[in-house]
């Protein structure tokens, strides 16, 4: 399986898994072979990236969704429904949110090893409701490591599904601008923490470590966040944890004017803001769960072959096994040459490709 910007899939190649749309409607189905036309059908749909078998007999680990797709769509779902209250100002289904939160972390508990090994397939227009769901798994998936325990994890959980709750307050032409904020703008965005912390105290049945988050979870490390301007100690530890999920997932998907960062790149990113935005000890449990390569990653190695990641070590998640596509003069290589990075240290990735050849 080879992750492939979508330009430079031929035709015929297999699609490795389904391609959903905003909706969780299947736009592509697994298994299907790639016609031409379908590359400008998924563009128009803001996707940019999809899954493809490999070639050549090529294998890499089977790589599950961390959450299954069903659970995702539907907790999208029950983020968009929610934040669709909040504008309407009926009550919001706080019960409906801890059951997803509750199913959300039946799931990831259920795994041996919790990796974030993939990298989701997303539309642009689907942003805000796909990104609270991210930061709640992202979230959770470093709580558990942290060993917090159940009741933790789904206070952890339901405040990073709802941080963002706030934003569906803020001014759509500022919510959904195409272009970078002006300063004013900005400013006015910086208020939906303070909005979705209003929102949710009207719940007594929502923990004040939940409302904690939606306020907080722009804070930093540094002093220099907002709205408040706590720093270090201070912090709140659920919110320090959501916030290093936020920035992540942020920074990996593709907004309208923005291209996503690679996950390594991103990752590169949260540890050397560690001890200044961000808790450098929780960076560290993060980091050791989310995946810098991702399998199905197309990388070029410091020793000029290039190949792809075929599996991942949860005791060096950000040194794979790689398996070697082609040589040094372009020449393709036997698919059951493969390289584990983490038994050569000094052979590393130098660049994350975005096309086979």
């Amino acid at each position: 399986m080879l992750k492939l910007r979508v330009d430079y899939i031929k035709p015929g190649m297999k699609l490795a898994r389904n391609v959903y749309d905003a909706e969780g409607q299947i736009l592509l189905s697994a298994g299907l072979p790639f016609k031409k036309n379908y590359a400008q059908k998924l563009k128009n749909s803001g996707i940019q990236e999809i899954y493809v078998i490999a070639e050549d007999g090529i294998c890499c680990d089977n790589a599950q969704h961390t959450i299954n797709e069903i659970s995702r769509v539907e907790a999208k779902k029950l983020v968009a429904s929610t934040m669709g209250k909040v504008v309407l100002e009926k009550d919001i289904e706080i019960q409906r949110v801890f059951a997803m939160v509750e199913n959300l972390l039946d799931e990831l508990l259920s795994q041996k090893d919790i990796l974030l090994n993939l990298t989701e397939i997303r539309t642009v227009d689907e942003y805000t409701f796909a990104h609270s769901v991210n930061v709640c798994i992202l979230s959770l998936i470093t709580g558990i490591a942290m060993g917090y325990s159940r009741d933790q994890l789904k206070t952890l959980g339901s405040g990073a599904l709802l941080h963002d709750i706030g934003k569906i307050l803020v001014p759509l032409e500022i919510l959904n601008k195409p272009a970078p904020l002006t300063d004013e703008e900005y400013v006015i965005m910086k208020k939906h923490t303070q909005l979705g912390y209003e929102v949710l105290k009207k719940y007594p049945q929502i923990d004040e470590d939940i409302a904690i988050i939606a306020l907080t979870h722009h804070e930093r490390y540094d002093g220099k966040g907002y709205p408040i301007g706590l720093k270090a100690e201070k912090l709140h530890q659920y919110a320090k944890i959501v916030a290093i999920s936020d920035v992540y997932d942020a920074m990996t998907s593709d907004r309208v004017y923005k291209e996503k960062l690679k996950p390594h790149q991103a990752i590169e990113y949260l540890i050397a803001m560690g001890n200044h935005q961000f808790d450098y000890e929780i960076v560290k449990v993060f980091t050791q769960h989310v995946a810098s390569y991702p399998i199905g990653t197309i990388v070029l190695l410091s020793n000029g072959y290039r190949g792809a990641v075929l599996r991942i070590d949860k005791n060096f998640p950000h040194r794979p096994t790689v398996g070697y596509l082609y040589n040094t003069k372009g020449e393709k290589v036997a698919s059951d040459q493969e390289v584990s990075l983490a038994d050569y240290p000094t052979l590393t990735i130098v660049d994350v490709l975005e096309n086979i050849e």
